[in-house]
């Protein structure tokens, strides 16, 4: 498997801790010196290993932003 390179530039929100002390984060992060770009996944608390997670444009994050805001259950 080829190395990457990941930069975190801002912790936005840590959005919960599990029981082995992982964090679910919402990073702006670069990967491989590409734009930044909004992301969640898990990562251990020095951030050297992480999980699956998915990533985000601004356009698409404010596309759930919106789409968020929406549902009623979450008022």
């Amino acid at each position: 498997m080829a190395e990457f390179k990941y930069e975190i530039i801002e912790t936005v929100a840590v959005l919960s801790e599990g029981n082995k002390g992982w964090q679910k984060e919402l990073n702006l992060i670069s990967w491989n010196g590409r734009e930044p770009v909004f992301d969640i996944r898990d990562w251990t608390e020095d951030h050297k290993k992480m999980g699956k997670g998915m990533t985000f444009k601004i356009s698409e994050l404010k596309i759930l932003k919106e789409s968020l805001e929406k549902m009623v259950e979450l008022d």
